[in-house]
């Protein structure tokens, strides 16, 4: 699975860096680094209000307080599958 972070200047300012290490985390915490690979990545083309986050090409919005369920409905539980 590939996971994009945006870390253009609208996302940095939304808090993407805070998003990634979040994710990090989570993934150290359930030994899935193994079975991500994570990525920062500059524009994904979908600024707005939220840190923009590519999951095998689904975009979703983010944030560092939304990023925990994000991760739990829409990585781990798809490779835990």
């Amino acid at each position: 699975m590939e996971v994009k972070v945006c870390i253009g200047s609208a996302c940095h300012l939304k808090g993407s860096y805070d998003v990634i290490e979040k994710l990090k985390s989570l993934l150290e915490r359930d030994g899935l680094t193994d079975k991500v690979a994570l990525k920062g990545s500059f524009c994904l083309g979908n600024c707005g209000d939220h840190v923009t986050v590519s999951i095998d090409g689904e975009i979703v919005n983010a944030s560092p307080e939304t990023i925990e369920s994000i991760y739990d409905e829409r990585i781990k539980s798809k490779i835990n599958v």
